[in-house]
């Protein structure tokens, strides 16, 4: 399985160059008839490099926010991924499990066999695994071709990479919190936890993660070929708030005292900006606000 994400950059690359379009167009992904996970299971995050401890509670406290709580204001994490229960069997239900420091263990270049083996380093059966790079760790294909990828060990337990771009790559990996690389150079929007780059990783986490539970064997839902898939968020790439458009993420939701944008609230109080998601119901790419 190739990157999960390169058609839908592409894509957007060259929908930067057309004019907005007035009327949303209903999209549809097709389901494969294959595995998709369902039921509950903790997300094992490998630290990769130097992350400091606010960057590592502002990931946790998000991964975390999936989980339902009365006490979270709304529009939540946890109402956007609701969407995924939309999709055939039911919910899936996801939080933290274990976590792992690793500290350079393979230098600060990651390839794609040492990155398979960072992320089998956990030994659940039922779980996904999720290793993400610090900013000084490059991967074979970061930023040239993907932000992130989603696969899977001996095709039964999935995995997820994501790479923190801040110094490599925020127009590609962190857009709308940095000038795109491409097309119109608006203002950026500022990150709602004050880090680009981690601001950026959610995003890109929060897109595969939907990916992996709806699509992670290559036989759930996508459009394209299984090899580079348009799947649960990546076929609404750029789009965050009503409005959107090529160049323009739509409209969300400001903090007054920040300035900072979003569109979902989290646990501890924290804000983030989360991508539209397909609704197989509405066969639209759905946004928070």
């Amino acid at each position: 399985m190739t990157s999960k994400c390169l058609l839908a950059m592409l894509l957007w690359c060259v929908l930067l160059q057309l004019k907005p379009t007035v009327e949303a167009q209903k999209l549809e992904l097709k389901y494969h008839n294959g595995t998709l996970l369902k039921g509950k299971f903790p997300v094992n995050i490998l630290w990769y490099g130097d992350f400091t401890e606010i960057q590592r509670s502002i990931i946790v406290d998000f991964v975390d926010s999936f989980l339902f709580s009365g006490y979270t204001q709304l529009p939540s994490v946890s109402s956007w991924w609701q969407t995924t229960e939309k999709y055939k069997g039911g919910s899936t239900t996801v939080f933290v499990g274990k976590q792992i420091m690793e500290p350079y263990s393979h230098g600060k270049h990651i390839n794609q066999i040492q990155l398979y083996g960072l992320a089998s380093r956990f030994k659940d059966v039922q779980a996904i695994n999720l290793v993400l790079t610090a900013k000084d760790v490059t991967v074979d294909g970061f930023c040239s071709s993907r932000c992130g990828t989603h696969n899977s060990i001996d095709g039964k337990i999935p995995y997820v990479w994501v790479g923190n771009s801040e110094t490599q790559c925020p127009g590609q990996c962190a857009w709308p919190f940095h000038k795109p690389i491409y097309g119109p150079q608006s203002p950026p929007l500022v990150a709602p936890n004050g880090d680009v780059g981690v601001d950026g990783m959610i995003i890109n986490i929060a897109t595969l993660l939907a990916g992996t539970v709806t699509n992670p064997f290559n036989g759930g839902y996508y459009q394209g070929p299984p090899t580079m898939p348009l799947e649960a968020v990546s076929a609404c790439v750029g789009i965050f708030g009503s409005g959107a458009y090529p160049g323009y993420p739509g409209k969300v939701l400001v903090d007054p005292a920040t300035g900072a944008s979003y569109n979902a609230h989290g646990n501890h109080k924290r804000k983030f900006l989360l991508p539209a998601m397909w609704d197989p119901q509405s066969f639209q790419c759905k946004t928070l606000v």
